[in-house]
């Protein structure tokens, strides 16, 4: 009999990164799967809008990012844009921040583009320039890997706790991939 401590112990502790504007996708992601993790995502009322940059940026490391094994990145229409989820993926990927934390990409209905060539081939290149470069270069290092979420297109289905344990996993097994070389953005883009 699994006891709920147990169950506790075999979840894994996930932080959500996302665009504000798919704060419902993030919402529905989270009511659909928590139950398959620890979220240390960050909740409306967590940390006033009024701290400057560089605190917010502190805060998010130290009491969210910092205890968290994986980063799911949410990427949506505008993600790419948000210097926010690139602090945060940086974040994960530092090993000063907690050690390094495994990366999960996943693409949401929202995302402007549709990764297939004219001939119907899965092209994951194309994805590319509408993530941050960060989570571009992990993902062509293997580090990182993509999935697709409610999506008109979908890839072989896996089971949302085997990813995020094979993340956590790679964290340690493929630690030599990780691509944390880009600079930060400093402002959100246009």
């Amino acid at each position: 009999m699994t006891t709920s401590f147990q169950q506790q112990t075999d979840k894994h502790k996930v932080f959500i990164s996302f665009h504000h504007n798919d704060e419902d996708h993030r919402n529905e992601f989270e009511q659909q799967f928590g139950h398959l993790f620890i979220s240390k995502a960050v909740q409306d009322g967590d940390i006033d809008p009024d701290n400057g940059a560089e605190y917010t940026s502190r805060l998010i490391n130290d009491d969210y990012i910092s205890d968290s094994s994986v980063v799911i990145a949410l990427y949506g229409a505008e993600t790419r844009k948000r210097k926010h989820v690139d602090w945060e993926i940086s974040a994960g990927l530092s090993k000063k921040v907690g050690g390094h934390s495994g990366l999960i990409v996943i693409i949401l209905p929202t995302f402007p583009v549709i990764p297939f060539d004219q001939y119907g081939n899965y092209k994951e290149e194309i994805l590319y320039p509408h993530l941050h470069p960060r989570t571009a270069a992990n993902i062509k290092s293997g580090y990182a890997k993509v999935y697709f979420w409610k999506c008109n297109y979908n890839l072989p289905p896996a089971e949302l706790k085997d990813i995020i344990h094979e993340a956590h996993d790679r964290r340690i097994s493929h630690k030599d991939f990780i691509d944390n070389s880009h600079p930060q953005y400093s402002n959100n883009l246009p």
